[in-house]
């Protein structure tokens, strides 16, 4: 079911075209590959860690239609991706392309943007499913969920994919494949439940068109707008398909592909998820309020009971599970690349590689602690985790949107792979930049009236820290940098040393 793949000798070779030695183990086909980004994108952990935010900012009609509106631009950014995806198919992937199509400080950036998103990530997925644990205990013992304990949760499961990840591509490659199905699966199981065990449910015009304004802004075009966080951090992490590119067969076929089709596929499959969740609703103000501190856990209980509740809970964690393995997996994969560079500072230990596993083992920790940091302000904030999320996408959103904007700026210069757009190429890239300009702007605005300290957005000064520390790294370190440092006598050196 899981074989293992050769590499075709074109892989490497091509690998060598760009500038680098093999290092990485492939073993990975196109479904692995597919499968890693679809299990980071995950709707099970997106759609239901940030329900009850929809459900404050705009209610069912803004997360239903606001789904299908960024489900259709993420797309086209994901197409226009995945055709630089396919000239460029290294680990370093948006940072790579970037270098290779603007300059070195155009990398650089990219780089320090991509990884910021990847932990953030980490720290959104993560810290989301730890919520669920606790509700989880909550109904089956009673566990009154507090910030220190869902904390404490948060670190156990940041270690678990630690561990999961220092195994070999193998393991993380099975783990996503069985993530795929057990996706869809769940989501097949918890939309069937709440429409066949409830004998009440929402009708379609309060569904689709039942607006709600939670926030203590009185612009329902702002609410509107804030209220897209949901669909856009859900679709954050398909770059995963690129990251994973040195450890996939066919790769510049492969990993384009990866990425269009873990997005659609997510699109559908979220949109029912959504739909289903909502129909589901009994008491809308009860949901909010859950003593569990997650509001999906009380849309199960209500609708379907205790053990019912328990049931459907347990199949959401363990996505959310898959979920944070494969974006562990993703930026370990760019932090090993980004200091095979030398871009990062320690860049010596970060890009070390277990001769035993294929794995970068000092990446795998640098990453989730780094995700651990960023989420200590869910300790005394409760909109925290908000904020976390749209970190996710401020620096994953506009990492996407700069490949495509130089491949635009390039022209005819730029030599496409074999996966490509043909004339429709500057079109959809068109439009994937303008709206990631407007995506960015939307997630630095202020998510709650009025603005004190409790409800600050701490994303956007978390972007500019990561850019300020960038900058700043750039002027000491950066001014030599110009992928690939490492020579091929380096490399062999490098390989002697490995952990």
């Amino acid at each position: 079911m899981f074989p293992t793949h050769t590499a075709p000798p074109a892989d490497e070779e091509q690998l060598r075209r760009l500038g680098y030695e093999p290092r990485l183990t492939r073993r990975m086909g196109e479904f692995g590959n597919f499968a890693i980004s679809f299990s980071v994108i995950s709707i099970l952990s997106g759609c239901m860690t940030l329900f009850a935010f929809g459900l404050n900012t705009g209610g069912p009609a803004v997360m239903l239609w606001g789904w299908v509106g960024v489900g259709f631009m993420v797309l086209l950014v994901g197409m226009a991706l995945a055709e630089v995806t396919s000239a460029y198919p290294t680990s370093g992937a948006l940072y790579f392309m970037a270098h290779r199509l603007g300059g070195p400080r155009w990398g650089w950036f990219t780089g320090w943007l991509n990884l910021l998103g990847l932990v953030g990530g980490i720290a959104g997925i993560d810290y989301g499913a730890a919520s669920f644990v606790g509700a989880f205990l909550n109904l089956q013992w009673g566990y009154t969920p507090t910030p220190g304990g869902l904390f404490g949760i948060f670190m156990l499961i940041l270690l678990l994919h630690a561990v999961l990840n220092l195994r070999a591509v193998r393991v993380v490659s099975l783990l996503n494949g069985i993530s795929v199905w057990w996706h869809i699966g769940g989501v097949a199981l918890i939309v069937g439940a709440l429409t066949l065990v409830p004998s009440h449910h929402q009708d379609t015009t309060w569904v689709f068109s039942h607006f709600v304004n939670n926030t203590g802004w009185s612009n329902p075009i702002y609410v509107s707008a804030l209220g897209l966080l949901l669909a856009q951090y859900t679709f954050s992490g398909y770059d995963a398909s690129a990251h994973m590119s040195e450890e996939t067969t066919k790769a510049s076929v492969s990993a384009a592909r990866g990425i269009v089709r873990s997005i659609w596929v997510s699109w559908i499959a979220g949109f029912v998820l959504l739909a289903g969740m909502l129909y589901a609703v009994q008491d809308y103000d009860g949901v909010l309020a859950s003593a569990t501190g997650v509001a999906p856990a009380q849309i199960f209980l209500d609708a379907l009971g205790l053990t019912g509740a328990k049931v459907m809970l347990a199949v959401v964690i363990l996505a959310q599970l898959f979920c944070g393995n494969a974006e562990t997996a993703a930026a370990s994969r760019m932090v090993f690349a980004f200091s095979r560079d030398g871009a990062l500072p320690g860049s010596g230990l970060w890009s070390r590689v277990s001769e035993r596993t294929g794995t970068p083992v000092a990446g795998v920790w640098l990453s989730v602690s780094v995700a651990a940091v960023l989420a200590l302000p869910a300790l005394w904030s409760p909109v925290a985790y908000g904020a976390v999320t749209a970190i996710n996408v401020l620096g994953m959103t506009p990492a996407y949107a700069v490949p495509v904007y130089l491949r635009l700026r390039a022209g005819s210069r730029f030599q496409a792979g074999p996966w490509h757009l043909g004339r429709w190429s500057r079109p959809v890239g068109v439009v994937a930049v303008c709206w990631v300009a407007v995506v960015t702007l939307l997630f630095c605005l202020p998510q709650a009236y009025p603005v004190t300290g409790d409800t600050f957005n701490y994303a956007p000064l978390a972007l500019g820290v990561a850019l300020l520390g960038a900058w700043a790294w750039w002027w000491k370190a950066g001014r030599t940098y110009n992928p690939p440092v490492q020579s091929n006598t380096e490399l062999a050196e490098l390989t002697i040393e490995v952990v």
